[in-house]
């Protein structure tokens, strides 16, 4: 997998994220960075602009690396050690990299346990993700499941209780209290929550809109709740 960026490449080197080879534009050279690829004896190619933009289509900053695909942890690496302020945030068939990178770099800020998402019908890992994240990735314990239902089972099994948001909730979020282990449940961003997940939720909870908007983007809405959730358990 590669990864590019200035941020997203110096949060690699701040982990001592295994980099097996990276590309530098040839008129930008930070040399600080090009002193941190020496030391790990990390392989160097200098770069034409348009070598570089084949390499990454995206906003590459012009740095380019290589690094080995993310390595995902277990949900029970998850579950680990769990207490009345863990928060788990379940991602029910996220599509766009874009979300799933603003999650991730939002879910670390906030010191969100981990992530989990599914296998199927959902974007894995990949360069666009740790790009948007800002290097977040680096510091975030993400779990990718096949049998959603059978996690959520899990997760209750261990004490975690299922939150999952809807606009037709239960409740708003701002009037539930978060005092047990919370699985927050975000849904697809155009069909929600499937069926077998909304039927797993212990209760629901939904965003007030006082606009003429009915719906935030999913990582928008993960941002409010989450956030909302470590405001609550700090009264």
């Amino acid at each position: 997998m590669i990864a590019y960026g200035k941020n997203v490449v110096k949060e690699l080197l701040d982990n001592n994220q295994k980099i097996t080879k990276a590309y530098i534009y040839e008129k930008s050279i930070d040399e600080k960075i090009v002193n941190a690829f020496k030391k790990r004896n990390v392989d160097i190619k200098f770069c034409s602009k348009k070598e570089m933009d084949n390499i990454a289509k995206g906003n590459h900053q012009g740095i380019i690396v290589n690094i080995p695909d993310y390595n995902f942890y277990s949900l029970k690496e998850l579950m680990e050690d769990a207490n009345n302020d863990s928060l788990i945030v379940l991602l029910d068939h996220i599509e766009d990299p874009h979300n799933l990178g603003a999650i991730i770099r939002t879910c670390e800020a906030a010191g969100v346990r981990g992530i989990i998402i599914t296998k199927n019908r959902s974007v894995n890992i990949n360069s666009t993700v740790m790009k948007v994240s800002a290097g977040a990735l680096s510091n975030m314990k993400v779990c990718s499941v096949t049998n959603i239902s059978n996690t959520i089972r899990k997760l209750k099994d261990n004490g975690f209780w299922i939150v999952g948001t809807e606009m037709d909730a239960d409740h708003s979020y701002m009037d539930v209290d978060y005092d047990v282990p919370i699985c927050l449940v975000i849904g697809n961003e155009g069909f929600g929550m499937s069926r077998i997940v909304k039927e797993g939720c212990d209760y629901t909870v939904s965003i007030p809109m006082v606009g003429k908007i009915n719906s935030l983007n999913a990582s928008v809405a993960t941002g409010i709740i989450v956030y909302g959730i470590l405001e609550k358990r700090r009264k």
